[in-house]
């Protein structure tokens, strides 16, 4: 298994039930979120400000394949993926096994454990690092955005790389 995120591998499902993996989306840049449905605050926020920066990126944006891959599988089926991200039509949203959710987290190196959540119906929630990552057409890690950037910065940055490097 590779652990190293210059190309992030995974084994996982989209929000239509068809298996999917790195290699279903090359040729296309990756914009890749983690969250999951449940989510309160930081999801909502991350996916209006990435659809917001979509929409600014205009036709540019048709390079980019937006990603939203569960670290909640055993709520987050593809079903309810689907309707989850029925407001943010560009995205696609993956999910699977605990453990195949849990190898792609490694392969982003990212952070997510269930919590305790009284204030949750199932009685969980689980925080999550929130970082976007930009994948190149070939799969490799191309850059990642934190959390605190705002859409203008992020607008300028995606159009900034698939320029220089004269995306597709």
């Amino acid at each position: 298994m590779m652990t190293s995120l210059d190309q992030p591998s995974f084994s996982l499902v989209d929000h239509d039930g068809r298996p999917v993996t790195e290699n279903t989306y090359q040729g296309r840049w990756q914009l890749v979120f983690f969250g999951f449905t449940h989510c309160k605050v930081v999801c909502p926020r991350a996916l209006r400000r990435l659809s917001s920066v979509l929409d600014e990126l205009g036709e540019t944006a048709d390079r980019l394949q937006p990603l939203y891959i569960s670290v909640d599988p055993e709520r987050d089926t593809p079903d309810v993926l689907r309707e989850f991200l029925r407001p943010y039509p560009r995205y696609t949203g993956l999910t699977g096994s605990v453990d195949a959710v849990e190898q792609a987290k490694q392969e982003f190196r990212v952070f997510a454990r269930r919590k305790y959540d009284p204030t949750d119906p199932d009685g969980y929630s689980v925080p999550h690092t929130a970082i976007t990552y930009l994948l190149s057409p070939e799969g490799k890690y191309a850059a990642h955005f934190l959390d605190s950037i705002t859409e203008a910065e992020m607008t300028v940055s995606l159009r900034t790389i698939l320029a220089k490097t004269g995306a597709p």
